[in-house]
């Protein structure tokens, strides 16, 4: 392929791209983009937006600047390769909600269960201690192996971590995705993390809140409805735009807070984030 890059084609597929974004995000429509798989971890911030305006019922979308509520004035997201694709827009739309925004979704990792959530409970205490997040949201990864027993005492230290430090949990569960030969080994235990994370959230009303994803993505990562790439398990940015506009208006529900309308973030800047360009999302 040439080299060159000609600004008015860069205009165009920009175009088109915001555009499906756009109408995907507004109308539910899901569009299916190719993605590959990411292996650096991405921290993300982004700052709170200084307009506010006056909710109009919870849950619902403000054409707007959201009114800030101050228990989501600063969001800590984690999660692994899938949370991380999905972060560029979570900030985007977190910003436009006036909430101050912050990623450690790590690539190959960022799970709270085994070896591998290693790294992740190093850099934990630090972020909570660092970035004073009043509301965290973990996805469930797709690393959060072991028994069921594992999981709920694995989840169970994650609260006691979170609300320790001030802040409520919010888990939620993983889109579904291609169980390939490197994950068919686990499919079981994938399988019950939703469930053992319900468990656990169901056993710290106020404090912990659990939502389940398949109310957008479905349960069939191979239907359109999931918004998977072509590699079965990460979405590009009409995904991760679907994602970012549901939670904010789930969060809405459970904070009081009217979330921004999606045509006011869905189609900034964030598309262009590195991560999409090493994911080789078009």
């Amino acid at each position: 392929m040439n080299s060159q890059t000609y600004p008015s084609a860069r205009r165009r597929r920009t175009v088109r791209l915001t555009v499906g974004i756009a109408l995907a995000t507004a109308t539910g429509v899901l569009g299916i983009t190719a993605c590959d798989d990411s292996d650096k971890k991405s921290t993300t911030t982004v700052g709170r937006s200084d307009a506010t305006a006056s909710p109009t019922g919870a849950g619902r979308e403000s054409s707007g600047a959201a009114n800030t509520n101050t228990k989501v004035a600063k969001l800590l997201w984690m999660g692994d390769s899938i949370g991380e694709v999905e972060a560029p827009a979570l900030g985007a739309a977190m910003k436009a909600n006036g909430t101050e925004f912050k990623s450690i979704a790590a690539a190959g990792g960022g799970g709270v269960i085994g070896e591998v959530a290693e790294p992740t409970w190093e850099q934990l205490p630090g972020e909570l201690g660092s970035f004073k997040p009043n509301v965290v949201v973990y996805q469930i990864t797709t690393y959060d192996w072991g028994k069921s027993e594992e999981q709920h005492a694995s989840y169970e230290r994650l609260v006691k971590t979170v609300t320790d430090a001030g802040a409520e949990l919010v888990i939620v569960s993983a889109p579904p995705f291609k169980i390939d030969d490197f994950y068919k080994p686990h499919e079981a235990e994938i399988k019950t993390a939703p469930k053992s994370a319900k468990d656990v959230a169901d056993k710290h009303p106020g404090k912990v809140h659990f939502l389940d994803a398949a109310a957008l993505w479905g349960t069939d990562g191979a239907a359109a409805k999931a918004q998977r790439s072509n590699d079965g398990i990460h979405s590009c940015q009409q995904g991760a735009a679907a994602f970012a506009h549901w939670l904010g208006k789930e969060l809405g529900k459970r904070y009081s807070f009217t979330p921004a309308a999606a045509d006011r973030w869905a189609t900034g800047s964030w598309t262009g984030d590195k991560v999409y360009a090493r994911l080789g999302c078009k």
